[in-house]
């Protein structure tokens, strides 16, 4: 009665794959293996996200307002 719908069929061919190593300048002796892991080691290394001040900074500064704060109210009331 209803048509069913056919899964989505793609040809896909890898771009780098094992057939495709006849191309010109690629060493044979050179191991991907070993190439994908320093790049992971070397790229994850290297993203150290910082925050604008470290947690003990701002503990202090809070501190320091928060006395300057009662100081300012004591003296003008």
């Amino acid at each position: 009665m209803f048509k069913q719908r056919k899964n989505k069929t793609f040809k896909y061919k890898p771009r780098f794959s094992e057939e495709n190593r006849t191309d010109v300048g690629l060493d044979d002796n050179f191991d991907t293996k070993e190439f994908s892991s320093k790049w992971r080691r070397q790229s994850g290394s290297n993203v150290h996200v910082k925050g604008a001040l470290p947690v003990k900074t701002l503990i202090l500064v809070l501190v320091l307002l928060l006395l300057c704060m009662y100081l300012l109210e004591k003296k003008y009331m």
